[in-house]
């Protein structure tokens, strides 16, 4: 460590000893939890409360991560898009589960999915890419998303080629190789900070003959 930047072992801070969550405080389902506490973290104006963690794994097993924006949500899970190209378009496919955690450390909350990963159908990708702002059309276009490139001059030069190509369009098309995926969920916890690091997790777990289990998991 340089400087007056104290040591990650010396980073603490404590969490709200009236805070909690009890099984008597869960909805009925998974589904109207995440609904509830989604809205909490819009009112709590957390910023980009709809951020999460997105992890994937190769078919040897070894895992990546990164931060991607929920677009959709549903009974039938979580939805986000993506080049599918990307290292977490074909990974998400070849071994087809995913973990998402959403970090809303303000609230002292944090929820946490796993479950199947599949393709959300054209029809909703090509109506959500026709939503999205122009630039991230193109960019879309543009980028071939975690792939080596030579430079930034390289990534711009490739934009400008693709502005230039649909400049006489008004609607831009989506690209094949772009689209959503669906987090079908078979388990989602509701974890909340406790004082003394006794946190509160609660899961609700999807059992192979079908229907619902709420389960509490030591912290």
């Amino acid at each position: 460590m340089t400087g007056d930047t104290p040591a990650p072992a010396a980073m603490r801070n404590e969490y709200a000893a009236d805070l909690g969550l009890t099984e008597a405080d869960l909805a009925v389902d998974w589904h109207t939890q995440f609904d509830s506490w989604f809205a909490d973290a819009v009112a709590f104006g957390l910023p980009e409360p709809n951020a999460m963690v997105v992890g994937t794994a190769d078919s040897a097993g070894r895992p990546s991560g990164r931060t991607v924006l929920l677009k959709g949500y549903d009974p039938e899970g979580f939805v986000f898009f993506t080049n599918h190209l990307s290292r977490k378009g074909v990974e998400a496919i070849t071994n087809p589960y995913a973990s998402l955690v959403f970090p809303w450390f303000p609230m002292q909350r944090q929820v946490v999915v796993a479950g199947r990963v599949a393709h959300v159908d054209r029809a909703t990708s090509e109506a959500y890419f026709a939503s999205r702002p122009r630039g991230s059309q193109l960019g879309a276009w543009a980028s071939p998303q975690s792939q080596v490139v030579s430079g930034r001059a390289a990534l711009e030069q490739r934009y400008q080629e693709v502005a230039e190509r649909f400049a006489d369009q008004a609607e831009i098309p989506t690209p094949s190789h772009w689209g959503g995926l669906r987090v079908q969920p078979e388990s989602v916890e509701f974890w909340q900070g406790r004082a003394g690091r006794l946190h509160d997790r609660l899961r609700f777990r999807r059992l192979d003959e079908g229907g619902w289990i709420v389960e509490r998991l030591a912290p």
